[in-house]
């Protein structure tokens, strides 16, 4: 049984549709990511999963179990963390309250804690006390991904982790992104950048105008060329 699967879900913002029918599915220990250009439905499909923008028509089903139209907070408590493409850290507390408030919001038991993240990203611990709108970008995409990991997620979305970050950044977080899968998490991850996904992914989805155009593994991506050009060229 798949971890996540998400059936013919439909999302609309108001009366602009965004979402139709989008299937997809996350094996335990998998990063599946989602491909494709900037407003083709990919933070759309992540913040469906998460009760942020519910479905119009679809299921969102989780171990089995049916959780659309459950609040965010009850999917987040369920084991499902979410790092948003925006950060939406807490500026003006340090960087240790945000990932004390985070911890204590979860309320859920488990090996992440907050000087497990902070070994992780290293950088944490040297800021600790530094409030989070002081961090850098990347400094604020650490604290953003280690607050989703106090929750001990045992998925976690990732909506465009590598975005607006300088080149040795996004390498480090690709580093740091691997570590989690080697050590067991299953990650569901939405990115335009095509090196950075495909040197993560088992599987892709590709999408376009708000629907799956392709799915299949990375791999198949990574060998042939013309393929991905014509897909991302959609």
């Amino acid at each position: 049984m798949a971890l996540l699967s998400v059936e013919e879900i439909h999302a609309a913002y108001g009366l602009s549709r965004v979402l139709f029918g989008i299937s997809l599915s996350v094996e335990p220990g998998e990063c599946v990511c989602l491909l494709g250009r900037n407003g083709v439905g990919k933070s759309t499909t992540l913040r469906a999963i998460m009760g942020l923008t519910p479905p119009r028509a679809g299921r969102v089903v989780w171990h089995g179990k049916d959780v659309t139209g459950w609040p965010t907070y009850r999917i987040a408590r369920a084991g499902i963390g979410f790092v948003p493409e925006d950060r939406r850290i807490f500026a003006e507390l340090s960087v240790w309250e945000n990932l004390d408030v985070a911890a204590r919001a979860a309320n859920r038991p488990g090996a992440w804690t907050i000087p497990r993240v902070c070994e992780l990203f290293p950088i944490l611990a040297e800021r600790r006390d530094q409030r989070g709108g002081f961090l850098s970008g990347g400094e604020q995409q650490m604290l953003t991904i280690a607050r989703a990991l106090v929750g001990n997620p045992e998925l976690l979305l990732l909506d465009e982790p590598s975005e607006g970050l300088a080149p040795l950044v996004v390498d480090m977080l690709a580093e740091k992104i691997a570590e989690l899968k080697a050590q067991g998490l299953t990650i569901l991850l939405a990115e335009q950048g095509v090196a950075f996904s495909l040197a993560l992914a088992d599987r892709v989805y590709v999408l376009e105008k708000g629907a799956v155009k392709h799915a299949g593994p990375a791999a198949e991506l990574r060998d042939d060329p013309a393929l991905l050009e014509r897909l991302m060229a959609l």
